[in-house]
C-alpha cells in the first residue's frame, strides 16, 4: 500500500503545482487587448491576402516515414534483449519476423506509391 500512497502523493503534488501554475498565470498575466495582439501571426509572416487558402501539404510522408523508422528501432532495441532468454527467444523471434514482415509491407506500399524518391 505505501507504493500506492507515494504514486498518489507524486500525482497530487502534480496536480497542485499546475493548478497554482494557472491560478498565478491569471492573476498576474496583463489582459489588456490591444489590435496588434489581436491579428493572426503564423510561422514570422504577416497575414497578406484572404485567411483561407488550400495548400498541397507533403510532409505527411516523412512524418509517415519517421514513425515506420522510430517504431522500428523502438521493438528492435527490446526485442535484441530479450532474444537472449531462452524461453522467449523463439516466440519473440516469430512475433519479430510478424512485426518486420508488415514494416516491410508498409514500405513496399510507400514504395510502389513513388514515396520514397528524393525528387
Amino acid at each position: 500500500m505505501v507504493g500506492y500512497v507515494a504514486v498518489a502523493a507524486v500525482v497530487g503534488a502534480g496536480v497542485l503545482l499546475v493548478t497554482a501554475a494557472m491560478v498565478a498565470r491569471r492573476l498576474l498575466a496583463p489582459t489588456a487587448s490591444v489590435a496588434a495582439k489581436l491579428t493572426t501571426y503564423e510561422s514570422g509572416v504577416d497575414p497578406v491576402g484572404v485567411g483561407w487558402a488550400q495548400t498541397k501539404v507533403r510532409y505527411f510522408v516523412y512524418s509517415f516515414l519517421y514513425v515506420v523508422f522510430a517504431v522500428d528501432a523502438v521493438y528492435l532495441f527490446p526485442w535484441a534483449t530479450v532474444l537472449r532468454d531462452a524461453r522467449l527467444g523463439a516466440a519473440s523471434l516469430v512475433e519479430m519476423g510478424i512485426f518486420l514482415a508488415v514494416l516491410v509491407l508498409g514500405l513496399g506500399h510507400a514504395a510502389r506509391r513513388g514515396l520514397l524518391r528524393w525528387v
